[in-house]
């Protein structure tokens, strides 16, 4: 490559690099200010609609080894880890949904390609062998649908996080609970760092740290208009939020 091309090309990926701006992701779906369930089909499709980056969502096991997508341990008053699929399906959403499969929410989800699906794995309270399970599920139904491109992974879970990324070295895998630095994120071959807007704030320095080291950025659950201005002025490259309207709003002026 001759050199004027070199430079050519590097002074175009930092331009790109410049410019990236914040991209925001729907939390559980957009549902606080539509009216409708979280983690539902209804809030996946408004996410879409409002033109989201990503549109995040809560996935569990149920005792015969379903993968189910809710936030809470239990879905309306039914423990999931050591209910049946069957049992779930007792109780509904107030909008009448049933609690969704991950394969039927993935299905809704893939009907689009704008709007990445923000697969959150959710830590089981039975134990790390019952979350290492529903890792292995997981992927094997994200690589069934294939669907590798369009869905990302976050989890609290360490062990989960090492797990899937073991099980699909291209995956993008994300971890959620705060207590690493960018450093050790980067040395296990994790993608990047999702974390609380308390710990960037106790750590200013890492979201700089995160992108020097090539690592993603997001941060989780920005609600309030100071804070979405503070994150997108440390150019931190998703926002995680309860309110993608005023979000959308902000991002667009």
């Amino acid at each position: 490559m001759k050199p004027t091309l070199v430079i050519l090309t590097l002074l175009t990926v930092m331009h790109v690099g410049a410019m990236a701006q914040t991209e925001m992701i729907a939390h559980r779906g957009s549902w606080k200010n539509t009216k409708v369930p979280q983690n539902s089909f209804a809030s996946l499709n408004k996410a879409i609609e409002q033109k989201a980056w990503g549109t995040e969502f809560d996935v569990h096991l149920t005792k015969d080894d379903v993968l189910v997508v809710t936030h809470d341990q239990d879905f309306y008053g039914i423990d999931i880890a050591t209910s049946t699929y069957q049992e779930l399906l007792a109780k509904k959403h107030p909008n009448g949904e049933s609690i969704p499969t991950a394969e039927e929410y993935l299905k809704e989800g893939l009907k689009q390609k704008k709007t990445k699906l923000i697969y959150e794995l959710k830590t089981n309270k039975l134990g790390t062998e019952r979350t290492l399970k529903a890792a292995e599920l997981t992927v094997a139904l994200v690589k069934s649908l294939k669907a590798e491109k369009q869905v990302e992974y976050i989890a609290f879970s360490y062990d989960a996080c090492l797990k899937l990324k073991e099980l699909d070295k291209k995956a993008k895998v994300h971890y959620l609970n705060g207590d690493k630095s960018p450093q050790e994120i980067k040395a296990a071959g994790l993608s990047g760092l999702d974390y609380h807007l308390s710990v960037y704030k106790k750590h200013p320095a890492w979201i700089g740290d995160a992108k020097k080291l090539q690592l993603k950025t997001n941060v989780w659950t920005v609600n309030r208009e100071d804070d979405m201005h503070y994150f997108i002025d440390q150019k931190i490259d998703y926002i995680t939020t309860d309110e993608p309207e005023l979000l959308n709003r902000i991002l667009n002026k």
